[in-house]
């Protein structure tokens, strides 16, 4: 029996529910006629040339994308414009778009859960937990066995798909390491946050100069953690794999390809 896109949004409501969004977010249905059959699925961090050019040579009905590509409101969807072209692009070619961006963060499997699943941590919570405290933003762990931040960040680097950036680290190679909060993509909104203040070390995304001096300078004085930096894109990239196979169990009819395309922005760096 072929699946529609009324039914694939039925189980995208289930396993991340809309609810679970923050209020400036805006996940779900962007273009798609809820009646058209789902065959084939292609899940992506971003909506960009590239993977909509995999999607349409993939045969793809429907992309489900991480990131939103109308995350703030437009005023025109002309083909001279990016976000115009693109939705052109998957509207002739029958391809649904579907995002699922925080909701997708906070779940059980979400991309910080994921993140942490893959470092191996235990006794993992949310660091900042909704009204059910086993959900929420970001992750906060154990290790099982004490590192150090340089050790952390080299298990990093092989964890995570390559980038142009790498891993960057505020701390010292040697420090210990046993407690360690993590966040899928931006995270410097949670430097303050107090499970990640009496952490080790914090991995996350897209750290800015001043929050992660500031971050740093406070540690100096008061404690606080070793600062890891990660691709935004590949940060939340190990997640897709987990929402694949949560997807082909709920409709094991559908063909569910995980793009391996990077789509982190950055293409080259040179160090001095």
């Amino acid at each position: 029996m072929t699946a529609t896109l009324a039914d694939l949004l039925t189980t995208i409501e289930r396993l991340w529910p809309i609810a679970g969004a923050e209020s400036w977010d805006s996940p779900g249905l962007v273009t798609g006629d809820p009646a058209a059959p789902v065959r084939r699925v292609l899940f992506t961090v971003d909506t960009v040339v590239e993977t909509v050019d995999e999607a349409i040579a993939e045969g793809a009905d429907l992309v489900i994308a991480h990131h939103p590509l109308l995350l703030r409101g437009v005023t025109s969807v002309a083909e001279d414009r990016y976000k115009g072209s693109l939705i052109a692009r998957l509207i002739r070619a029958d391809c649904a778009l579907v995002t699922a961006h925080t909701n997708a963060d906070v779940v059980a499997d979400g991309t910080s859960a994921v993140l942490a699943d893959r470092l191996g941590l235990v006794e993992t919570k949310p660091i900042q937990p909704s009204t059910d405290p086993s959900l929420g933003l970001g992750r906060v762990g154990r290790l099982p066995e004490p590192t150090t931040v340089g050790r952390l960040a080299r298990v990093l680097a092989e964890i995570l798909p390559a980038t142009a950036t790498g891993v960057r680290v505020a701390g010292g190679f040697d420090d210990p390491v046993e407690t360690v909060a993590v966040c899928g993509g931006a995270g410097d909104s949670l430097l303050g946050d107090p499970a990640v203040r009496v952490a080790d070390a914090y991995i996350t995304a897209d750290l800015r100069h001043h929050p992660a001096s500031e971050a740093r300078e406070q540690a100096k004085l008061t404690g606080g953690p070793a600062l890891l930096d990660v691709s935004h894109w590949a940060s939340e990239w190990l997640w897709l794999d987990v929402a694949a196979a949560q997807l082909r169990a709920a409709h094991p009819e559908l063909t569910v390809v995980v793009s391996e395309l990077r789509t982190d922005p950055w293409d080259f760096q040179i160090v001095q």
